[in-house]
């Protein structure tokens, strides 16, 4: 039985209930995180709750609880549910209020629900045992505010959508001059010829925890050149290697892209060495 946090209570979740009068369902109006942990620890949770505050901010959401009462949430729900390999995730949205109006209502008290959810062993760099990503390319649709990371979901849903129903587990996505952007729920790396690359940030992406974590390990801990920049469409089809990159999955390779191999059609070396120096530095640098 899952042990989840609503609004102060400790609560089996299938007990945990919420208004539909709920700001959060009429509107998808608040904000979300998922933060892994493996063992009762987490893992990156600074830069998780800078980037869950962050969008609090943009959307003008003020909540009563302090980063340490959250971590607080945290460590309890991990200990009621067993201290797994657990991902947390954490939603704040404006609130109830009983007349629906799309202007925000005055002063509304903030819903804060959160729970586990199991999530696998990380890899360690293994190219025989890693998930391998079969995913599809798409334009991206989705809103102008992506570096927000909001329940408002339907975008990235209905392309995640396109990738599931052309037989692929995910889709990468290319803006209006065919650079890429990122995929329905993960950031993409590519690489080239030994060079690690990963699209610059803007309003069009969402700043990875995972992403960033990777480009600091690997600049401090390899002799892999990494950049920040754009990729075309054309350079990511001719990568030797494409990557996805979340909080559940770290980093895990792409073999195909729209029935094309990636490279020699399975997991590169270069991500084997990223993944292997993530797995060994991901608590010394971010626990």
């Amino acid at each position: 039985m899952t042990i989840a946090y609503l609004n102060g209570d400790y609560v089996p979740l299938e007990d945990a209930k919420i208004s539909p009068m709920d700001r959060g369902f009429l509107f998808g109006d608040g904000i979300y995180e998922v933060i892994p942990s493996y063992g009762g620890k987490t893992i990156g949770t600074d830069l998780h709750m800078i980037r869950f505050e962050n969008g609090l901010r943009e959307i003008g959401i003020e909540i009563p609880w302090s980063r340490a009462e959250l971590t607080e949430i945290f460590d309890a729900l991990l200990e009621q549910n067993g201290n797994g390999n657990l991902g947390i995730y954490l939603q704040v949205t404006r609130g109830v209020t009983m007349k629906r109006n799309h202007a925000f209502p005055q002063q509304p008290k903030p819903t804060l629900f959160a729970y586990t959810f199991d999530i696998p062993e990380p890899d360690n760099g293994n190219r025989e045992t890693v998930t391998q990503w079969r995913v599809t390319s798409g334009q991206d649709l989705r809103w102008q505010r992506c570096h927000i990371k909001s329940t408002s979901l339907l975008g990235n849903v209905l392309h995640m959508m396109e990738g599931v129903g052309s037989g692929a587990g995910e889709i990468i996505l290319f803006d209006a001059e065919d650079n890429l952007t990122e995929a329905a729920a993960c950031n993409v790396f590519v690489v080239t010829n030994g060079v690690v690359r990963t699209p610059q940030l803007d309003n069009h992406k969402l700043a990875g925890v995972t992403r960033d974590m990777a480009l600091a390990i690997l600049r401090e801990h390899s002799d892999l050149e990494v950049r920040e920049e754009p990729i075309s469409r054309q350079e990511v089809m001719a990568a030797d290697e494409v990557w996805l990159s979340s909080s559940t999955k770290e980093l895990e390779p792409v073999v195909s892209i729209d029935g094309e191999a990636v490279g020699a059609g399975k997991p590169g070396p270069v991500w084997s060495q990223a993944q292997a120096l993530f797995a060994a530095h991901r608590f010394d640098q971010f626990g």
